[in-house]
């Protein structure tokens, strides 16, 4: 397993890099908060994004993708996590995408892959539940099957990047009791389906999220993304993928929040001398380069180990996610230290990448979690 980039992931790296940095800095993170802007990001740098390829990246040749992997994949959320860019591609194409990519039907695919691809359609996902934290198999929301169809009743929380979403893919138990692995199905159901309520959340982070409420909404069964009562092995599939992209995202903020640090050290003169010349601060700023570079080793690991479809991959990704949980809480708060009194206040950017960090570690697990993964998935 090569954990260096070759000439074109460098190039790729270098090119999404650059357009973060132009046309996504932080302050247009903090004019959409302070605006309360509804949807959270901009269509308009999302379609640019899709118009360079990026979404297009891990979906095949036949769904009209590029049959890239994660390795490259990781390199687009890492550039978007330096500038805390708020754009969907975690939840649309790793997620939803992703489910109807490894489990639609055709009609499914050719209806959706091709918008999402070419960035004119934002999906979501609604798996998380109120009390049922981390454990995909206890769903309360229910899907009974009737003449034309299923019936859903239910509801969804934080669902990232749901509201405004052109369609939401739901989880729903079809079969079994609370706790099953086997009798839950994926459905797709469009924005204006009757008796879906989707209403605006606001977190910690500023991302998009909603609470997705159903009341006897009617799906047809041509929208089952998947099979019927095995959707919870599709949907652990997906957010492992997921998780990958996201630990990118945390590195790339972990690695802007350290830069950051840096810089300020270097400026910052107290008792007529800049504070990085004191040695304990070195020792900090040494420890979290560590941080950093391990992250980025664990990160690209479990890349090219989903790559690879390695027999350990998911040891890897719990690896991968638990590393950066630790690090980039721990970075974050560092930076916040060197920065004393500036970094506690709203102006200071780097409270954007300690909020983040805090919203990032508890979606799809927190280090705990994945720590408690990685002793099961060793025999422990």
């Amino acid at each position: 397993m090569e954990l260096v980039l070759n000439e074109e992931q460098t190039m790729l790296a270098q090119t999404v890099k650059e357009f973060i940095k132009d046309n996504s800095p932080v302050t247009r993170m903090r004019k959409l908060r302070d605006d309360r802007d509804m949807l959270g990001y901009s269509k308009d740098v999302w379609k640019q994004m899709a118009d360079l390829g990026w979404t297009a990246i891990l979906f095949s040749e036949e769904d009209g993708g590029l049959g890239l992997g994660m390795a490259e994949t990781v390199l687009v959320t890492e550039a978007m996590g330096r500038n805390l860019a708020p754009e969907p591609f975690i939840s649309c194409i790793m997620l939803a995408g992703q489910a109807i990519a490894q489990g639609g039907s055709k009609e499914l695919r050719e209806e959706w892959l091709t918008p999402i691809i070419a960035g004119d359609k934002v999906l979501a996902v609604g798996y998380q539940e109120k009390g049922k934290r981390y454990d995909i198999r206890n769903i309360g929301t229910s899907a009974v099957k009737g003449a034309d169809g299923y019936v859903l009743n239910g509801e969804k929380t934080q669902v990232v990047d749901g509201y405004g979403a052109d369609a939401v893919i739901v989880s729903a138990r079809t079969s079994g009791k609370d706790g099953d692995a086997d009798g839950i199905t994926l459905f797709l159901i469009p924005k204006d389906a009757a008796g879906m309520t989707v209403t605006r959340q606001w977190r910690l982070d500023s991302k998009n999220v909603a609470q997705v409420q159903l009341k006897d909404v009617k799906v047809p069964a041509a929208n089952v993304v998947g099979e019927v009562d095995k959707g919870g092995a599709l949907l652990a599939k997906v957010i492992d993928l997921a998780t990958v992209a996201l630990c990118g995202e945390m590195l790339g903020g972990m690695s802007s929040a350290f830069d950051r640090m840096l810089a300020y050290m270097k400026e910052r003169v107290q008792f007529n001398v800049v504070i990085g010349s004191f040695q304990a601060l070195k020792h900090r700023a040494a420890k979290m380069y560590m941080e950093v570079e391990l992250s980025r080793s664990v990160v690209m690991a479990a890349a090219r180990a989903v790559d690879e479809n390695h027999k350990d991959k998911d040891i890897f990704i719990s690896t991968a996610k638990a590393r950066c949980s630790d690090a980039y809480i721990a970075i974050t708060n560092e930076a916040v230290q060197i920065f004393g009194g500036n970094g506690m206040t709203d102006e200071e950017e780097i409270g954007f990448y300690m909020k983040r960090a805090r919203a990032a570690e508890m979606t799809f697990g927190d280090a705990t979690f994945h720590k408690d993964r990685f002793a099961a998935l060793k025999g422990y």
